[in-house]
């Protein structure tokens, strides 16, 4: 069988165009997925958890994706350290795993995209799109949506944690202004945070749009534990995809092939298939079908520093803490160049799901509009092995200044008195292999926490060495007391990815060497081939990138069931 169109990667974006495409019964739409598929009457239990339970269960994960955190010296004798990166590998993709964060960004985000080449990506092209794909719960008006799929909420300030609450004060005595809409206003300031949650449990886009009434569509055909190998082509026109299911080879072939596997396997797969560097797809064995020196470059990602705390008994959320996210604040920086809002703050009042996370929280902060840039390149042609990410954080000056003015914002908030109350001994963490072994449930792990639960309640002089020992932590108030040196060292020891990896395949116009798409998400110079996810963004908006995947997918989408 022929299928119209055929969507490569159930995530966010792919969710959306399955369900869209499939809304005409004369579309036949198959929807293939790497990992396991989560129907309406058999979502786990973890992935529904308001709380994210789901991002410590490996099985909804890539697990062998890896990454080069920080600058990669090629010249250097020693390379750094591949890091984890946490990738999601299930029906939702990022959406069933991730901290629900809804928010959008700013207009800036997407005028800039409309003067990079992608044209008709201003803020008011895309807000519609924003609008249609969400039912805001608490607000209406003309920049909120009240009749789509996804159900967007605020965790109002009488359910916060101790910790959110003093952070908020906190946050008030450093000079910072409350609002109460993230997504209906851009000025800096703090608020609660938007969340993709409904009562009180997530709603990742496999749910929101891959419900039971789009899956009961005759035309709509679903293959999960379905890895793409690569897409098939006649000439320039692409004519189907490989598909390896459990070990077994399987061909679909589709008048248009839509890749949603996102920012880091989109590219890959397009390279794989002979779409990409020339010269990198010569050194990989690869027959050519379009030299496209884009693909896999422009690679963008939020970088942050993450400061822990060991929280106060009165600071403690309750046995069922309802989402992580509840407080948040965007600042600007003033540094030359850097925008408004370009920096922004997060509390998160539970660390982890085991007895030690309860007791520590998490204030991170985070890059909004970073100018590094990274790149991801194939290892080999094999579709087994997973690419080669370098993500370059920090590289550019601006993006290393600005994480060093973010330690002292953050250190000077842990002065206050609300936070000085609430928690003690902030330090530093770049979630360490030891740290992502321990996230694992597992009785082990549930045994071992329990233990350190039992030392940070004790003594501070004992907590501190467990902090220090067993969490390779730093004191941040000794580090800013240190000096620039030392603070600098710090966030390059420390930095880690908010795992936001975007832009690989971006859009812009054809003449644009370094453009792999068009507004309309196809592909330059082939047939047949459109991009959709994160992936084409031609930067990162300064928001977590969840709901701008989903807006991007619905409106690609409307451009594929629209044309003109």
């Amino acid at each position: 069988m022929k299928y119209d169109y055929i969507v490569v990667g159930g995530g966010s974006a792919g969710c959306v165009m399955a369900h869209r495409l499939s809304a005409d019964p004369a579309n036949q739409v198959l929807l293939v997925e790497a990992g396991m598929d989560t129907p309406p009457d058999a979502v786990p239990a973890d992935i529904l958890n308001s709380y994210h339970l789901s991002q410590a269960n490996p099985n909804y994960k890539w697990s062998q994706f890896r990454a080069y955190h920080q600058p990669v010296p090629h010249n250097a004798p020693e390379r750094p350290p591949l890091q984890h990166y946490d990738q999601g590998r299930v029906m939702g993709g990022g959406s069933s795993i991730n901290y629900q964060a809804a928010n959008r960004g700013t207009p800036d985000d997407y005028n800039e995209w409309e003067s990079m080449g992608a044209d008709g990506w201003g803020w008011d092209d895309v807000l519609p799109f924003f609008r249609k794909l969400e039912t805001d719960q608490q607000f209406d008006g003309p920049l909120h949506g009240k009749s789509g799929p996804l159900p967007i909420r605020r965790v109002t300030r009488e359910n916060w944690s101790g910790f959110s609450k003093a952070t908020a004060d906190s946050f008030a005595l450093a000079g910072m202004p409350f609002f109460e809409d993230q997504n209906g206003g851009f000025e800096d300031g703090y608020f609660p945070m938007t969340v993709s949650n409904l009562n009180d449990q997530r709603v990742s886009a496999a749910i929101a749009y891959l419900d039971a009434a789009t899956r009961a569509r005759p035309n709509l055909t679903i293959r999960s534990n379905a890895v793409a190998k690569r897409i098939r082509f006649e000439g320039r026109q692409a004519i189907g995809v490989e598909l390896d299911r459990q070990g077994a080879e399987e061909f679909y072939g589709g008048s248009e092939i839509i890749i949603s596997a996102g920012a880091s396997h989109s590219p890959a797969l397009l390279m794989r298939s002979g779409v990409g560097p020339g010269l990198h797809l010569r050194d990989m064995g690869i027959d050519i079908v379009a030299d496209l020196a884009g693909v896999g470059q422009n690679l963008q990602d939020h970088p942050g520093v993450p400061t822990m705390a060991y929280m106060t008994r009165r600071s403690r959320h309750g046995a069922n803490p309802g989402p992580a996210l509840q407080v948040g604040a965007r600042y600007s920086s003033e540094i030359d160049g850097c925008g408004p809002n370009d920096m922004f703050v997060c509390a998160i009042g539970r660390a982890a799901w085991h007895s030690a996370g309860r007791r520590l929280a998490s204030m991170s902060s985070w890059i909004n509009k970073p100018y590094s840039r990274g790149q991801l390149r194939l290892r080999s042609a094999d579709w087994r092995e997973e690419p080669e990410v370098e993500l370059n954080m920090l590289s550019d000056p601006r993006d290393l200044a600005r994480m060093k003015l973010a330690m002292h914002r953050v250190a000077a908030l842990f002065q206050y008195g609300p936070l000085k109350s609430a928690a003690r001994d902030p330090f530093s963490t770049n979630f360490n292999r030891r740290a992502q072994m321990v996230g694992a449930v597992t009785p082990r792990n549930r045994f071992l926490t329990a233990l350190a639960s039992v030392m940070m309640d004790g003594p501070g002089p004992l907590r501190r060495a467990v902090i220090e020992n067993v969490m390779l932590g730093r004191n941040i108030a000794s580090v800013v007391r240190a000096g620039d040196t030392a603070i600098e060292e710090h966030v390059m020891r420390y930095v880690i990815s908010i795992r936001h990896i975007s832009c690989t395949c971006r859009m812009g116009r054809e003449d644009d060497p370094m453009a792999v798409t068009g507004p309309d998400g196809r592909v330059h110079g082939i047939g047949g081939l459109r991009v959709a996810d994160a992936s084409v963004f031609p930067a990162v908006p300064r928001a977590n990138t969840n709901i701008p995947t989903i807006m991007t997918a619905e409106k690609i989408a409307d451009s594929v069931l629209s044309p003109g």
